[in-house]
């Protein structure tokens, strides 16, 4: 079964985003009995939209509940924007400055590229080599021009395409030219000194920069999480993954995969996937669980399958975040009065 959320805290479908809101922070005088949780949207290299948001999360939420909060990002935190060093170099100290909160970083498909490309991705579990994941997109090698520089001999596919120069330099689908690559990682390159699809990124990239991107989880599961509803505050499962869970394959068979962190697969459709993974699997419905994601470049709430990626890495868009329990949606462009 599925719970009906309050329209008034709930957003079915938005597109487009309120730049310049102002409004009251709304905080409550006392902290809340239930803890808050942020799911914070695809970054992709902004870290002014990221340093605003985070400001704005910290006036709206009470005091003592942000600083014991659940922080889940929700993956892509390279790629398009200016400053993915400097992203990266904000998400590490996180854990130093709130010392209190939990913090989940999540990989995107964004970010598993750049780990296949430094070499942090884990080795295949069965032994086999990178280079095997090749074979089932080699058809596109030449139009997305793979990298083929120093180390590319047993890359994952991923790491290839991410480093490639794509011979398409318009991008139809987002109506902007691609950057460097078919994932736009030229500004990636460029933050940390290199020109892009420079073997040199190895040598410039700082070993806590590798440890980052070695760490992320590709799932992360919470056995109670509260949400407002209709009917009041209820109880829920979540799972947060970047694209989503595929209908039609077993939940748990899908979360062993994840958990392991199985590169012998050439594309992990739980994190690069668009209509496969969009919606929530029905098997997630016999108890009530939150799906939440990041990836699909806007924001979606249905019932408890919760999309917030408003930004999609477009530098005129907002890099939003949903608070839970009370399902609001925040961004970096909101003013508070």
């Amino acid at each position: 079964m599925s719970y009906l959320l309050n329209p008034d805290l709930l957003k079915v479908m938005e597109d487009k985003p309120r730049s310049g809101v102002v409004s009251e922070p709304l905080r409550d005088p006392k902290p809340t009995k239930e803890r808050v949780v942020c799911c914070i949207g695809d970054i992709h290299g902004y870290i002014s939209k990221l340093l605003n948001l985070w400001s704005n999360l910290e006036t709206l939420i009470d005091p003592s509940d942000f600083q014991n909060a659940l922080i889940i990002f929700l993956g892509d935190y390279c790629d398009r924007g200016p400053d993915t060093k400097r992203v990266i170099d904000f998400l590490i100290s996180l854990p130093s400055k709130y010392p209190n909160q939990t913090h989940v970083f999540l990989a995107g498909n964004h970010d598993f590229a750049f780990a296949a490309f430094v070499g942090t991705l884990p080795p295949p579990v069965d032994g086999s080599q990178f280079s095997d994941t090749w074979k089932e997109y080699e058809a596109s090698e030449d139009r997305e021009g793979w990298f083929r520089g120093e180390g590319y001999e047993n890359m994952h596919l991923q790491g290839r395409r991410w480093a490639g120069s794509i011979k398409v330099k318009f991008n139809t689908v987002k109506n902007t030219d691609y950057q460097g690559s078919i994932y736009d990682a030229g500004p990636t390159f460029e933050s940390y000194g290199v020109p892009h699809g420079s073997a040199d990124l190895l040598k410039a990239i700082p070993d806590q920069h590798k440890k980052f991107l070695a760490d992320l989880v590709w799932v992360h599961e919470e056995d109670d999480v509260c949400i407002e509803t209709s009917d009041g505050i209820k109880h829920c499962k979540l799972i947060a993954v970047h694209a989503g869970l595929e209908k039609g394959k077993g939940v748990e068979e899908q979360l062993k995969y994840l958990k392991a962190k199985d590169t012998r697969i050439p594309k992990v459709e739980a994190l690069s996937g668009r209509k496969t993974v969009r919606d929530i699997p029905e098997e997630l419905t016999e108890y009530p669980t939150i799906l939440v994601s990041g990836h699909h470049a806007k924001l979606h709430i249905e019932g408890l399958r919760l999309i917030i990626d408003e930004g999609g890495g477009l530098q005129n868009n907002p890099v939003a975040a949903i608070v839970l329990p009370s399902m609001r949606i925040v961004r970096d462009t909101d003013q508070f009065a």
